[in-house]
């Protein structure tokens, strides 16, 4: 299997897949092909839902995956890095990873309101399934753990990350004091998005 794997992975280096946008885009291709062949793309109301479904969960990967990026990798790495060495996440690796972060944040907020209004359950959802137990009330769960936590992104962590970045003007003290809010803040996300991702897998296999 490891052989035909470096084959195949061989045999597609001339598609360029050292570059992030080829990648994305033969992914994107190869999706739409598989698709296509498999006879899952129907025009209907219900794949429009799946549809929505599928870019709800690729963002939300995204932004869960660097969510937990940061927490489990960056920030307990960087006592461990040297001063000199430092500037290179701050200047290139932090604002690139927080423009998707916070992005694909906003993109997973969208889409899964869209979906909840495809799926006719969103004002429901929103009243918590008026407290009776069942999937209205696990998925509005989690749509308001999601909500919270899309609003520390944009609100608490964004902001203070721009004074921590030198994206915007801050003196010495400001910007730890910005570091440790957007920390905290960062760490309270981490919190939430383990009951977050339970009920949102709960809605849709508990009855």
């Amino acid at each position: 299997m490891r052989f035909v794997m470096l084959k195949l992975i061989n045999g597609l280096a001339p598609l360029g897949l050292d570059r992030l946008e080829r990648a994305l885009i033969f992914g994107v291709v190869l999706v739409l092909a598989l698709a296509f062949a498999s006879g899952s793309i129907q025009l209907s109301r219900d794949w429009l839902t799946f549809l929505f479904r599928w870019m709800h969960v690729l963002s939300g990967v995204m932004w869960i995956g660097l969510l937990w990026y940061f927490n489990f990798v960056q920030i307990p790495s960087m006592p461990k890095i040297p001063d000199e060495q430092k500037p290179a996440i701050g200047k290139v690796i932090a604002p690139t990873a927080l423009f998707w972060f916070r992005w694909a944040a906003l993109a997973t907020v969208v889409t899964g309101l869209v979906l909840g209004g495809l799926n006719g359950y969103i004002i429901e959802a929103l009243l918590l399934g008026y407290l009776k137990s069942g999937p209205t009330l696990y998925i509005g769960i989690g749509m308001w753990l999601g909500l919270i936590m899309a609003f520390n992104v944009w609100n608490i962590i964004w902001p203070n990350q721009q004074k921590v970045l030198g994206l915007v003007p801050a003196e010495d003290d400001e910007k730890k004091a910005a570091a440790r809010i957007a920390m905290l803040a960062s760490r309270f996300n981490t919190m939430f998005s383990i009951p977050m991702l339970y009920f949102m897998v709960a809605a849709q296999n508990l009855a």
